[in-house]
């Protein structure tokens, strides 16, 4: 009888067992913790450096305004 039922359930084994899918949910879960913080951090240093480039950006072209009319813009 238990070979019986051994051979039917490798001749119909077809799909994943609940177990493996929640390991595999488990698994999913785990490294999305772990990215979404990297993830955020890594936006909030792009997002520093893009403002910083901006600024100096902004410098140069009012040091230019300076030089050529011997006045800061206002605007």
């Amino acid at each position: 009888m238990m070979r019986f039922l051994a051979q039917k359930r490798k001749s119909n084994q077809k799909g994943f067992t609940l177990v493996e899918l929640m390991i595999v949910v488990a698994i999913i879960g785990i490294l999305a913790a772990i990215a979404i913080p990297q993830f955020a951090a890594y936006r909030a240093k792009a997002q520093n450096s893009a403002a910083l480039s901006d600024q100096r950006n902004l410098k140069t072209t009012t040091e230019g305004y300076n030089a050529e009319w011997q006045v800061y813009p206002t605007n």
